[in-house]
């Protein structure tokens, strides 16, 4: 059995819809997530707390048991707090700009990277080098903020690219003059 699958899930200000059997709803203030069940893992609302409970014990239910949970806790701490994605670009002449429902992009390449901002996503420019990501969904959050990174990975070298805010670049030294 699963430590992380006994532990309830608290609700604080979000409510649970539990009446579909494929899907439980979650919904806070200003959005809402909907979380596939897993087969053989009952989903039941007690006191403000959603617990999680195992009817089949076959070996894939128990591997799911803590996923459901994770999945579910991440839902409501996205409907009531939400998640944030920092980005910092570094390099000369990299910037960055929102303008509507894209973000422009300047990386040191020949042309400009004009990004569609996804339905659930928020971006804000801070600086010209710093991208704020903001979302419900932990899993649209981190998907954008790859697809930006990927755009520019930061290299050994100089560290110029778009790297994580909590991100550690590994430096490599260069050619060595002299022989």
């Amino acid at each position: 059995m699963s430590r992380v699958g006994k532990l309830p899930i608290s609700l604080d200000t979000a409510q649970a819809d539990l009446s579909n059997k494929d899907f439980v709803s979650i919904k806070g203030a200003k959005t809402s997530l909907v979380v596939k069940r897993v087969d053989g893992v009952d989903v039941k609302l007690e006191d403000k707390k959603l617990v999680l409970n195992i009817s089949k014990t076959d070996k894939k239910t128990k591997s799911l048991y803590g996923l459901q949970r994770a999945l579910l806790q991440n839902a409501v701490h996205g409907v009531t707090k939400g998640f944030v994605k920092v980005l910092e670009l570094n390099g000369v002449g990299y910037r960055a700009a929102v303008n509507g429902k894209k973000l422009d992009l300047s990386l040191g390449y020949s042309h400009p990277i004009s990004y569609p901002i996804p339905e659930g996503i928020e971006i804000k420019v801070d600086k010209q080098t710093s991208i704020s990501i903001m979302g419900a969904s932990k899993e649209l959050v981190g998907q954008v903020a790859a697809k930006i990174r990927g755009f520019r990975p930061p290299e050994p070298y100089l560290g110029k690219g778009v790297k994580y805010n909590t991100e550690v670049i590994k430096r490599k030294a260069g050619k060595s003059a002299g022989k």
